[in-house]
């Protein structure tokens, strides 16, 4: 081949690979997307059947924008990660096997198919005003969220 052709190839090479390289975005995992809030429950059934998880806080609720089967979720408090190497989860459960998709829960509650990390943990209460993270993991992809409770409103 002659040079001429050496160079245009080349040329091809290099602007494909820009290509590639502006529109990596497409060959990215999907960013799991999580939303919180931390209002009254509603209705009495859920106050008649279950403890508040928190006294001192509204109930919070997590919501996905798609149902995930997850693998791990904590929740650690932000000052916590903040000043330790290795943070302490105030609530830690992993899946062994298979747990249910779910699209949205509240803290402290069960997930079917999770279990705490360690046999007969229960999770911390929730103080209103300090900040936290949520790290969840489904599958391979990985997601956090940080979120702030509310005082119980009463």
């Amino acid at each position: 081949m002659a040079r001429k052709q050496w160079m245009l190839i080349a040329l091809a090479v290099v602007l494909g690979g820009f290509a590639l390289y502006l529109n990596r975005d497409w060959f990215a995992g999907d960013d799991i997307q999580i939303q919180y809030r931390s209002r009254p429950a509603r209705g009495s059934v859920s106050r008649r059947n279950r403890p508040p998880a928190s006294p001192q806080t509204d109930p919070v609720f997590f919501v996905f924008d798609r149902k995930l089967k997850l693998t791990s979720l904590k929740v650690i408090p932000v000052s916590e990660i903040e000043t330790n190497k290795y943070p302490h989860p105030i609530w830690e459960l992993v899946s062994d096997s298979n747990s249910v998709p779910l699209a949205e829960w509240s803290y402290a509650r069960p997930i079917r198919g999770m279990r705490p990390t360690v046999k007969g943990a229960t999770p911390d209460p929730l103080e209103p005003g300090v900040p936290y993270r949520l790290i969840i993991k489904a599958g391979k992809r990985k997601a956090q969220r940080d979120f702030v409770p509310n005082p119980r409103t009463p």
